[in-house]
């Protein structure tokens, strides 16, 4: 099984930082740098971008912005990314880079996942972005997607002593880390990505098929699809299952626990940071997958945007709950961009 350090380098753009001139006790005047932080994360499904400063806390977000873009729509019966999907995501990320420039961004790293990484004319649409938006798209393997997510949201999980699983269910993959805590310091041990996310088995399956009479049917055999991918890593998972903890990171796991949660409209300040039993989320999956599109768009914190993808999402977190039978699921509304945050900071000395 691969492994990969959590403390690997992590390459990024560097304009000139800002500087602002501080007062020094003896009366002389010193040049002190403030970097203004930002990371861009461009996903088979979302465009997300935070920026952010270090502070006494961590770090804190001066600026966001996510849209669902669905670079990858279609990517799974042509291989290539469509230009209507590559006109969406190029309009998104000059929004980004027009907060970049407002924000007097002075370092910020922009990574492209699972999309780019499969599609034939992927390397020229990090091409065409970088000519009409200046964002400079790195194209991530999964190993890199996989510490950067862990990087992002690992302080959420449960307190313990046995070995964690973090996962983060995209648009187009799935990764799976197994960590374990070395004096308090998070350590991958091995890790996994799936080709299966919300696009890519929505997809396969036909929103028909997940639309019809038979759409239990059609849920188990994505449930079964995303099952079986994650076998050659299931098989090297710890067979002691004592203490055991799962968080996820991803749309899916923040919608349902939003349905769990019953909320009117979606509210981070709720989700991050929830545990919940895992037999409720069963639940919640079953309850969504017997329900038609229009049932499931009725959800406050579904919608119509998230209706028609949110069914391969409980797939796979079923899936994922068949191999790592925690009791509880961590809920993370973080992960790459947090995680790119931390490793910028954390390379200019920043304690996070």
């Amino acid at each position: 099984m691969a492994q990969i350090a959590a403390n690997a380098p992590a390459p990024a753009f560097r304009p000139g930082p800002a500087t602002a001139e501080m007062p020094h006790p003896g009366g002389e005047h010193r040049v002190q740098t403030r970097h203004t932080y930002a990371a861009v994360d461009l996903g088979t499904n979302n465009c997300r971008l935070l920026i952010a400063r270090p502070s006494d806390e961590g770090f804190t977000v001066i600026d966001a912005f996510s849209r669902i873009v669905r670079l990858g729509e279609g990517l799974s019966q042509t291989g290539r990314l469509a230009d209507h999907a590559m006109d969406r995501a190029v309009a998104a990320l000059a929004v980004c880079a027009d907060k970049l420039r407002r924000r007097n961004v002075s370092l910020a790293r922009s990574v492209a996942t699972e999309a780019c990484r499969r599609a034939a004319n992927g390397r020229a649409f990090v091409n065409r972005v970088r000519e009409e938006t200046g964002i400079v798209l790195e194209v991530i393997p999964p190993a890199e997607e996989a510490r950067l997510a862990m990087l992002g949201c690992h302080k959420l999980l449960e307190p313990g002593d046995g070995p964690a699983l973090i996962f983060d269910i995209g648009g187009g993959s799935t990764e799976l880390v197994l960590v374990d805590h070395v004096e308090g310091i998070p350590k991958i041990r091995s890790w996994w990505s799936a080709p299966w996310g919300v696009v890519s088995l929505t997809e396969s399956e036909g929103r028909e098929a997940i639309e019809g009479d038979d759409r239990l049917l059609a849920y188990r055999r994505m449930r079964e699809r995303a099952r079986r991918s994650f076998e050659s890593f299931a098989s090297t998972l710890p067979r002691e299952r004592d203490d055991i903890r799962l968080l996820g990171t991803s749309g899916t796991v923040t919608t349902l626990a939003s349905v769990h949660l019953a909320l009117p409209m979606y509210d981070r300040r709720a989700v991050d940071g929830l545990h919940v039993p895992i037999a409720a989320m069963h639940e919640i999956s079953t309850m969504i997958a017997e329900m038609s599109f229009e049932e499931r768009a009725s959800l406050p914190c579904i919608g119509a945007e998230r209706a028609d993808l949110v069914v391969a999402g409980c797939a796979i977190l079923e899936a994922i709950l068949e191999i790592w039978p925690a009791a509880n699921l961590g809920i993370a509304d973080r992960g790459i961009r947090e995680g790119i945050l931390r490793s910028l900071m954390a390379r200019d000395g920043h304690v996070l």
